[in-house]
């Protein structure tokens, strides 16, 4: 990870603002938007950058990928089955990780946004159940500028020319603790899905510069969907 940020501070302009976010110890998740192949790099450095080695949850296909799949391992993310029968064991690896006091990223999207818009899409709920059962702090991150180097969901060759600058904002910990314990409880989980889209939909609209949609797009329906209330 420490090549990958200098290599990132090298051939890219860095625009990172929230580290004030991220606690100096202990436990904590990472929730953000996924735009780009290249997202990995970038919010990689953030935190390596201020003092938190990040662990992702990562397709296993994704180690498939040439460059990417080298980028994956390089940067000490965590394989994931998404096929497993058992949801429960596909998270078993983030739990380790938060218990041993590591920090743990996560796109609640589960892939790179298909939206036309691209704005962060409609989330799987996994990284709610995690965060609701570990009762860990949760800090949102919106990112935007990596689909500059390396596409949206396009497998491209990284373009570092002309530079690029790669804007990253991280925002307070999302208050979760009136539904700590709840993981099994459908509504707690939307609710607490929500509150991360929402907290991570309102950084991606100040680094876009205007305000994010009231829908979000669907990708197993392909539509927009209105956002729900948490």
């Amino acid at each position: 990870m420490v090549v990958l940020s200098a290599a990132a501070q090298a051939v890219t302009t860095l625009d990172f603002d929230g580290a004030e976010h991220l606690p100096a110890s202990g436990p904590l998740l990472v929730v953000g938007n996924h735009v780009s192949n290249y997202d990995p790099v970038v919010l990689g450095s953030f935190l390596a950058f201020n003092g938190r080695f990040p662990h992702w949850l990562a397709k296993k296909e994704l180690f498939e990928v040439p460059f990417v799949g080298w980028v994956a391992t390089q940067s000490d993310q965590i394989p994931v089955d998404r096929r497993h029968p058992d949801p429960r064991q596909v998270l078993g690896a983030a739990r380790d990780q938060l218990a041993a006091g590591r920090t743990v990223v996560m796109y609640p999207e589960g892939t790179i946004t298909g939206d036309p818009l691209h704005w962060p899409m409609v989330a799987h709920t996994g990284a709610a159940r995690l965060a609701l059962e570990t009762r860990v702090p949760v800090v949102p991150v919106g990112q935007w500028g990596p689909q500059e180097v390396m596409g949206y969901k396009e497998m491209t060759f990284p373009h570092v020319v002309p530079r690029h600058t790669m804007h990253l904002r991280a925002g307070a910990p999302i208050v979760l603790d009136d539904l700590w314990g709840r993981q099994d409880d459908h509504e707690a989980v939307r609710a607490a899905t929500e509150r991360m889209m929402s907290a991570i939909d309102e950084l991606v609209a100040q680094l876009r510069g205007e305000p994010a949609p009231d829908s979000r797009y669907d990708l197993r329906t392909g539509e927009r969907v209105p956002k729900v209330q948490s």
